[in-house]
Parts: C-alpha cells; structure tokens; sequence
C-alpha cells in the first residue's frame, strides 16, 4: 500500500516538473534523477536538537500545570487583561491536559473531543499577541503568529493556510512530532469577514475562513507545499535513491494544534450594542463610544450571532468557542507596563545607554509623562516605543560623544527634551573640554598601535582640536581622522629616511596638515642627500 502510494506521489511530481519544462519552452534546465547527487545530511547538533525536542515533549506528556500558575507567569510580563488571562490559562491547561491524557493513553485520543480554540478581541498594542508568545514560552511548545491579510483562498496570490502548519514544522526544527502540540496564532482575522464595494461579502475572505475552518478541527497537511518544487524534489530524489527518508511521515495532523485567533474588530461594538439597546440588559444613554471606556463593556457581551452578522460563516465561528475581549490600556496601565512588567521596553532603553557608559533612569513624574503621550497614540503598549524614541533620540545621538555619565530624565525632559538636553550640554562644558582632550589621547594611542609611530600634541594644538570639535559638532576623533589621514604613509616615508618614531604635533600642523607634511617629506629626503 505504502509503495502504491510512493509510485503515485512520484507519477504526480514527475508530471509537474514536465508540465514546468513545456511551459518554460525547454528552457528549465533538469538533470536527469539518477545523476542527481544528495547532500550529505547535516548531523551537527543533530542530537541536542533532538533531544531538546523529547525534553518539551516529555514536558507535555508530564504536563501539571494550574490555571492560577500559568496567570501569575503571564501577570510578570503583560499588565492589566485579567480576565483575558483567566479564560487563556483555563483554556491551555484543559488544552494540553487533554494532549497529555492522549498521549498517556493513545485510546483516549479517539474520543470526541471539542477543541478550546480562541478568539481575542481588542484594540492593538494591548497584549494579544505578547499574551499567546508568553503561554508558549512558558510551556516551551513552537509557536507561528501570522496576518490573517496575507492568505488567499487558492493560495496562488497571497499564501496558503497550510503554510501555517509547514511554518510551525519549521519552527519545531523540523520535528513534525513536537509541531503537532504547537500553538497557532492569527492577527486581524476580522479583516476576513470584510465586504466588497459592492456590499456582497467578500469571497476571497469566506473562502480562507473556510480553509481555516478545516485546519482548526482535524485534517491532514502535507509537509511540502504542492508550489515547493525543490521539496518535492528532494522527497523524489529519497524515494528513488532509498533513503533513510523513505519511510518518514510526509503530513501532519491538526487534531492538536491549538488555534487563536485575534483582531480589533472595529464596528462589532456598535452592533452588539445596537442589539441591546432594545433590550433589558442594555447600558444607559450616559455611556459614550469611547473605546477604553465602553468598548469593552460591549464585547463583552458578544454572542455567535453577532460574528455572524459581522461576516464570519457559522462554520468558522464555531470552531471558536472560546472568546475574551481585552481592555484597552489606560495612562496608569502604561506607567506600570514602564516600571512593573518584565519585558519593559524601558529596560531596553537603560541597556542602550549603558553600552555607552551612561546610567540613565526616569523620575516618577517622567513616567507618568511619557504615559500620557503614548496614551495619545491610541496604539497601547506600542505607543511606549514611539514616545520614548522621540524623546530620548538626541540623548542618545550626543551623549555618548561627551563626558556626562548619568542622566536622570525629568517630566520637563519629557515635555521639552531638546530644552533639556542643551542645559545639560551647557552644564558639562567645563568637563567636555577635558573629555575631547581625552579623545586626542586615544588618537594617539590608535595612531601609534597601527603605526608604530608616536604623536606628540603640544598643548596649542589640542586646544585648537578642542575648539575646532565644539565649533563643527564633530568628534576629535572625526577631525583626526580627516586631518591626519595621509599621516601614517607621509610618517612611515620620513621615518624610513630620517629613522624617526616619534613626531611633534603643532598647531600650526592641525590648521595646516598637507603643508606641514609635505615640507618634512622634502626636509627627510633632503637630510639623506647631505
């Protein structure tokens, strides 16, 4: 059965590649098969990779995780979404404690079993994706996040569903074994239940959701892609070479890839309300449309009807049973993301100027500052990244280049931060000139390592280098550089003629470097012919 089915596969490969020579008018260049040379099969690594791979398995196999463990890990790294939090870690521990069961007892898994796949409703920036990547850290399963936006329905224009599943493989190092217990994330699947112009739904969108629909349950996915020519090749080249690849699974199922799926879902709130209004559960007239205020309050009570309406098929839908609607963040939701979670971006931040030397820190009214701005952005979390690098990218671009160690940035810094940074340039004036009269040290000491040539700097002409740096904002070193970048050859002539290592630097040199070079250049050729 099994050698059938290789002949077939084999038949069905054989006829695309020809189908590819014809339309490409012979000019597909293919070696015959049997002259085709495999590859020596990478064996590097090989047994970490597996053995890490039976380590995670055997985690999943022994999984005893608690819903209230897996929210306090996430509570480490992601601020607020308590209740999104809750309905995640149930979800994952029924999850993989039914994975666990199945593999346990193989007999299990025949049983009927609805998978707790999810759908995360919020505005961007809140979480989502950070909540799903943590949850798969934590349990150490591969985890694929992709853009429901760049699938299409036949998979010759945009990707192909099944790619996700290939992806996770990949993810897995190959290990289709590890990849079948993954998690499956996709953004903006709302973009999915889209209409047209026209109003009549969008057919490319129905159809990827029906795609979706059938992955999310329990079906087979080929491991290479049927557009995968040079896989496809490769499994012929196995086949008819005899490989030790001959026998190795070439699908995978779905049966326990957990699927999440998230998106901001613009409009459903409006409609959910429009639902209520008529009804006794409805909010009072005060509530407005806001987003962090009421929004929230209204996903929270969506039913399957309303994704119905919204434009996703009953089918797909429903293969979503489990659904939580994040808040969006508030100013102090910000400032805690700043100084409490652990993949604060502050963190990378304090890292960056630490590369250089500076400690640097926010006072507690510039936390509070930069919250509010990023709060303006309406892009959650995100809008953290945007103001801090608008705030500190002058810091960042000057300091370095100064003696200032520290800088403590205030709620003023904040509002006004090129105001800050010139007063803090001015009270370091004293101490830059000492600093750029370091720089010239160092020079020289570069200069002498590459050259073997010592320059001397009388004092003149390091206070002109120093005047020179402040007037043109340019480093000592930029300055050197330019002035003295035909000094290493001109030194090496003169030192060969004169037999001199070590050379004076005037002042006169720096305003005048070529002059100055060439006159000595003459003057040492001159001393050998007396």
């Amino acid at each position: 059965m099994t050698k059938n089915k290789n002949n077939s596969d084999f038949e069905d490969i054989r006829k695309q590649i020809n189908e590819m020579m014809k339309k490409g008018n012979g000019k597909f260049m293919f070696s015959p098969l049997s002259s085709l040379k495999q590859e020596p099969k990478k064996t590097e690594n090989k047994e970490n990779k597996e053995n890490k791979s039976q380590e995670i398995l055997n985690k999943i196999k022994d999984f005893n995780l608690k819903p209230r463990e897996i929210k306090d890990y996430l509570d480490r790294f992601v601020i607020q979404q308590d209740e999104a939090k809750k309905v995640l870690s149930v979800a994952i521990c029924d999850h993989y404690n039914h994975i666990r069961r199945s593999l346990n007892d193989p007999q299990l898994d025949d049983e009927d079993y609805v998978k707790q796949n999810i759908v995360l409703l919020g505005p961007t920036g809140v979480g989502k994706t950070f909540l799903m990547r943590c949850i798969a850290r934590m349990i150490g399963v591969p985890f694929v996040k992709a853009d429901a936006t760049k699938f299409s329905e036949t998979g010759y224009v945009g990707e192909n569903v099944d790619d996700l599943v290939r992806d996770l493989v990949k993810f897995a190092d190959g290990d289709a074994e590890l990849a079948k217990y993954g998690i499956i994330y996709v953004d903006e699947i709302d973009k999915l239940a889209g209409t047209s112009s026209g109003g009549s739904r969008d057919v490319s969108g129905r159809g990827v959701q029906i795609n979706l629909l059938k992955l999310m349950e329990d079906t087979e996915v080929n491991l290479i892609s049927q557009t995968d020519m040079m896989g496809q090749m490769k499994t012929v080249m196995d086949m008819m070479h005899g490989g030790e690849d001959k026998d190795k699974k070439q699908t995978i199922s779905t049966r326990h890839i957990l699927f999440i799926v998230s998106g901001a879902f613009d409009g459903l709130a409006e409609q959910i309300k429009n639902r209520l209004s008529g009804s006794n559960i409805g909010f009072d007239k005060e509530y407005t449309d806001r987003y962090d205020d009421n929004i929230h309050k209204y996903l929270s009570n969506m039913r399957t009807e309303d994704f119905i309406k919204y434009g996703f098929e009953p089918e797909f839908i429903g293969r979503l049973p489990t659904r939580v609607a994040c808040n969006a963040l508030s100013v102090s939701d910000l400032e805690q993301i700043l100084t409490e979670s652990e993949s604060s971006i502050l963190a990378q931040y304090v890292q960056d100027f630490d590369g250089y030397g500076i400690d640097f820190a926010l006072n507690k009214e510039a936390i509070h500052g930069i919250a509010q701005k990023a709060s303006t952005e309406k892009t959650g979390a995100r809008g953290l990244m945007t103001v801090l690098e608008q705030t500190l990218r002058d810091f960042k671009y000057e300091l370095p280049s100064t003696s200032i160690k520290k800088l403590q940035l205030t709620d003023k810094g904040v509002s006004n931060p090129q105001n800050e940074l010139e007063e803090l340039l001015n009270k370091n004036k004293s101490q830059q000139n000492k600093h750029l009269k370091k720089e010239v040290e160092d020079f020289t000491e570069r200069f002498k390592s590459e050259n073997d040539i010592e320059l001397l700097f009388e004092d003149s002409a390091v206070a002109k280098l120093v005047e020179l740096s402040l007037k043109d904002n340019k480093t000592i070193r930029a300055i050197c550089e330019q002035k003295f970048k035909d000094f290493k050859f001109g030194l090496k002539l003169i030192s060969r003629n004169a037999g001199k290592k070590s050379f004076v630097i005037t002042e006169k040199v720096v305003m005048e470097p070529d002059k100055e070079l060439s006159t000595q250049i003459v003057d040492s050729f001159n001393e050998i012919k007396k």
